[in-house]
């Protein structure tokens, strides 16, 4: 499908004292006109001697020259010096991902694509109320629960407890929330990625799948019950499967995604096979989103260090789930 068939990805700005506007750049030369984007943020943020074309609408994208960053301006209350970040433009960049989703949600944009935020500079200087990104784009997309899906081309998995102490994962690992898990993921991996029954491997929490019950019996508890009483609805689920045996080459050939018990079980593997290339994927909103799996890095920006792969797969799958999307 031709670029020019679907409406262009929008692209947060981010924190602008990070790597994201330097990022941006990067990727549209990178890119070079394939994957059709815009940037939305104040022109004063990007690098010194970029090469951008300010537009008033996002179709206007499909006309920027090829290599050139499309720009839809959105002014800030001050400069930026990288990796200094300014308190008054915390206000700047919680509208700036506010107005992407609004034109997600009209049709003007096919996708939302987010630079990295500071959740600290946010709440400091503009009182954000929200643990992260995710939970301000839920709230935004009026939905409850999303899931946070991590995805390069030779895995995708999902870590169903996020961002708590291990010691809480036993309680917070509850059937409740692993079946609800099951159920977005399985319908945004049909719904973006054209998977109609997707192959879903479950993790055990216990080493060894808890071993029979030796080492941990919440899989014979109720996470067996559990898959068997879904597996029973038709949806196709392998497991509890032990962890350290399910991530290789020819176990992942058995699956679509894995579904794991916390976030390390699901974040080292797919880090150590491909660092650069994952993609944070928002699954359960009512738009697509995707981003970079990075942070600000503060301490590099602004020196020309910083990888623009990441940015690039994520603007890329935005556009293959796009894509996907037209029917």
């Amino acid at each position: 499908m031709s670029p020019a068939a679907f409406a262009p990805i929008a692209l947060s700005c981010g924190e602008p004292a990070g790597v994201g506007p330097e990022l941006a750049v990067a990727a549209a030369k990178v890119l070079d006109g394939s994957v059709p984007f815009f940037w939305i943020g104040d022109p004063r943020h990007l690098p010194d001697g970029t090469h951008y074309t300010e537009i008033s609408a996002a179709h206007e994208a499909h006309h920027v020259a090829s290599g050139t960053l499309p720009v839809l301006r959105h002014e800030f209350a001050a400069s930026a010096t990288p990796g200094h970040p300014d308190l008054s433009n915390a206000q700047g960049v919680i509208d700036v991902i506010a107005r992407g989703v609004s034109l997600v949600q009209s049709g003007a944009a096919s996708a939302l694509c987010t630079a990295p935020i500071n959740k600290k500079v946010l709440k400091d200087g503009a009182g954000f109320a929200f643990p992260g990104h995710t939970e301000y784009l839920a709230d935004l997309g009026g939905v409850e629960r999303v899931v946070m899906m991590l995805a390069c081309p030779e895995l995708r998995v999902v870590p169903v407890t996020i961002h708590i102490a291990l010691k809480d994962v036993p309680a917070a690992f509850t059937p409740a929330l692993l079946e609800e898990t099951i159920r977005i993921t399985a319908a945004d991996l049909s719904r973006f990625w054209g998977l109609e029954r997707p192959r879903i491997a479950l993790a055990g929490l216990n080493p060894h799948a808890g071993e029979g019950g030796a080492m941990g019996q919440e899989e014979l508890d109720w996470m067996i019950p559990l898959i068997e009483r879904l597996s029973a609805e038709g949806f196709d689920l392998k497991g509890p499967m032990p962890p350290d045996t399910m991530f290789h080459a020819r176990a992942r050939a058995g699956y679509d995604v894995a579904l794991c018990a916390y976030h390390d079980q699901a974040l080292i593997p797919i880090k150590t096979i491909n660092f650069s290339g994952g993609v944070n994927v928002t699954l359960g909103l009512p738009f697509i989103r995707t981003s970079p799996d990075h942070g600000t890095a503060f301490d590099i920006a602004g020196k020309g260090l910083a990888d623009p792969t990441s940015l690039i797969a994520a603007l890329k799958m935005a556009a293959e789930m796009a894509q996907k999307g037209v029917r």
